[in-house]
């Protein structure tokens, strides 16, 4: 049996988490709890290139926000010496 998502002959919508992580959705389908509607919907090759357009930094939010605040005690540290 083919999954759907090996399927191109049907329109997906591109989902995206609390994370900031991206995903195709079967569009009939209602989408699973914790996702939303990233705003782009097509056919799967268009959803994945829209993926590939706007998901440029694959770390999670969580990840990104610790890093950040990391980085930004690293320069008060760096400022303080």
């Amino acid at each position: 049996m083919t999954s759907v998502f090996d399927r191109e002959d049907i329109l997906f919508q591109v989902v995206v988490n609390h994370e900031e992580q991206y995903s195709i959705w079967p569009d009939y389908k209602e989408i699973p709890k914790g996702w939303r509607k990233a705003g782009k919907s097509g056919f799967k090759k268009e959803c994945l290139a829209y993926i590939e357009e706007v998901w440029t930094d694959m770390r999670p939010l969580s990840l990104r926000k610790k890093m950040d605040e990391m980085a930004r005690q690293r320069e008060e540290a760096a400022n303080v010496s």
